[in-house]
């Protein structure tokens, strides 16, 4: 199975360790990018310490998709620069192939374009903000009384996309923003979709934050130094709140901060 390095990142997937309540192997996550430096950052991290072997692929590079995940423990599809819209062969192909995960009822996240083609695969729309405002930088979250049940959320998250999905029939909204409303959702006990970017490391933020800089005269987006400032003040909560999340979608164990969150909605 390939598998990468993280660039920026301090444990290699050379180092993986592996292995499972029961003693066996734990099965790899599906690691879908979209560039071909990109890097699964944090989440990828996390998934390691977590005793996950990470198998990535690049569809946008020519890999293949497996036919079924029976030999993984989830799929994980990350953010790129594209559109969930657009024409692309490669674009229409793993939109068609996020059915697999979503037919055998396997562990899924989609974060950012990852979430919007989850969408687009249930038959919701992708679109920008009717005012052409972006979402670039830190900017407030709330969770509904769903998500609140599940998990609790942080209070501000960092984005980087123009463009924003409906709430698909039948998913429960676990999170609203102010500009996009939609920003995370739950479709069914294993399918999940972040419009925001838990993942990224000091390291990668600095390289978006450079690589991006084009993009920060969009309507809303913050300025670099907002970026990093926003970091040292919000990091931390996101951090610990994407280590609950991902026992919670993998796992599927119970976060530890829920019953809190039950405790809010009944005071």
């Amino acid at each position: 199975m390939p598998t990468d390095s993280l660039p920026g990142d301090s444990l290699p997937a050379a180092e993986q360790p592996v292995g499972s309540i029961a003693g066996e192997p734990k099965r790899p996550i599906l690691i879908v990018l979209h560039q071909e430096r990109s890097s699964p950052g944090r989440v990828g991290q996390l998934l390691i310490e977590k005793g996950y072997p990470l198998d990535i692929r690049r569809p946008v590079l020519g890999n293949t998709l497996p036919a079924t995940l029976s030999e993984h423990a989830g799929a994980v599809v990350f953010g790129g620069p594209m559109s969930a819209n657009d024409p692309d062969d490669f674009v229409k192909a793993e939109i068609n192939w996020l059915n697999v995960p979503l037919k055998e009822k396997r562990p899924l996240l989609g974060i950012c374009l990852g979430a919007q083609m989850l969408v687009r695969q249930l038959g919701g729309k992708v679109q920008a903000n009717p005012q052409g405002l972006s979402e670039i930088g830190w900017y407030p979250l709330r969770s509904t009384d769903k998500g609140r049940r599940l998990i609790r959320w942080p209070k501000m998250v960092y984005h980087f996309h123009s463009e924003g999905f409906d709430l698909p029939h039948g998913a429960d909204l676990l999170a609203e923003g102010d500009v996009y409303r939609n920003q995370a959702f739950r479709y069914g006990d294993h399918a999940f979709g972040l419009q925001f970017h838990a993942e990224l490391t000091r390291a990668m933020m600095h390289r978006w934050v450079v690589h991006g800089a084009h993009r920060f005269i969009l309507p809303n987006a913050q300025q670099g130094r907002e970026h990093l400032e926003g970091r040292m003040l919000f990091d931390a909560p996101l951090r610990a709140w994407l280590d609950e999340f991902l026992d919670l979608v993998f796992e599927g164990k119970p976060a530890k901060t829920a019953s809190l969150g039950k405790a809010m909605l009944s005071a």
